[in-house]
């Protein structure tokens, strides 16, 4: 159904040896909704989206990515991977491979595209993070910030279904972190769906749609970021008051 929730979470525990890092985790995304996850570290949020990349498998509940169940013994898991993309803290780009290489390598080993369609994508991705001019530019030539942006671009690439982003900014100084941030509100702007891990508290109340927030392994509040000016619980007053 067109109208069906393109992620959902439904009771998801997780648990690492004997600690339970998810406890009863529920929530849906729309398509086109931008959704932001806040909460302290070690609250779960990371795992949760980590879970939705299947990254991490989960010790109990459901969760469906993009039409598919990810406990089915039919798991697609390759068109997950390409459905949904996702930029981490570390940019993992190869160091050995420029801007433009790091951007088209999986366009030709796994949408096997021929060189000239793998270019033509590569150039538009780089422009779309206002990366072009920086295309043969190699990572180690890159500030932070940039290293991101191409990273970003790389997931675009595969033109997925969902982007998830995990702490994008957490290693940057305040000027690359405006950079990146610019670049994540254009998508949003553009109708891509998003959810995002993130201590930016002023970015999330601009762009988010739904802002989950997350305490001791579960969804503590949910709602419109009106939450953050109007928090309901005393711990995410607590976290407002330091975050913000």
């Amino acid at each position: 159904m067109a109208d069906s929730p393109i992620v959902r979470l439904t009771e998801v525990q997780k648990s690492f040896n004997a600690v339970k890092v998810l406890d009863g985790v529920t929530f849906e995304v729309r398509r086109g909704q931008v959704v932001a996850i806040i909460g302290q570290s070690g609250s779960g949020k990371s795992t949760a989206l980590r879970c939705i990349n299947r990254l991490e498998t989960i010790s109990a509940g459901h969760i469906e990515v993009c039409g598919q169940s990810l406990e089915s013994a039919s798991l697609d898991l390759r068109r997950l991977r390409r459905d949904v993309g996702i930029v981490f803290q570390s940019y993992n780009l190869f160091p050995h491979l420029t801007a433009a290489q790091n951007v088209s390598l999986a366009l030709r080993k796994v949408r096997k595209m021929s060189a000239s369609e793998a270019t033509t994508m590569t150039r538009r991705v780089l422009q779309q993070v206002g990366m072009l001019d920086k295309a043969d530019s190699y990572p180690e030539q890159l500030s932070g910030g940039q290293q991101q942006r191409v990273a970003i671009a790389r997931s675009l690439a595969m033109e997925p279904q969902l982007m998830l982003f995990d702490e994008v900014t957490s290693a940057l100084d305040p000027q690359l972190t405006g950079e990146v941030l610019q670049v994540m509100e254009a998508l949003a702007q553009g109708g891509m769906t998003m959810v995002l891990v993130t201590h930016e508290m002023a970015f999330a109340a601009k762009v988010a749609d739904l802002v989950i927030f997350m305490h001791a392994g579960r969804v503590h509040e949910c709602g419109t970021p009106e939450i953050l000016a109007h928090p309901q619980t005393p711990e995410l007053r607590r976290f407002v008051g330091n975050g913000l």
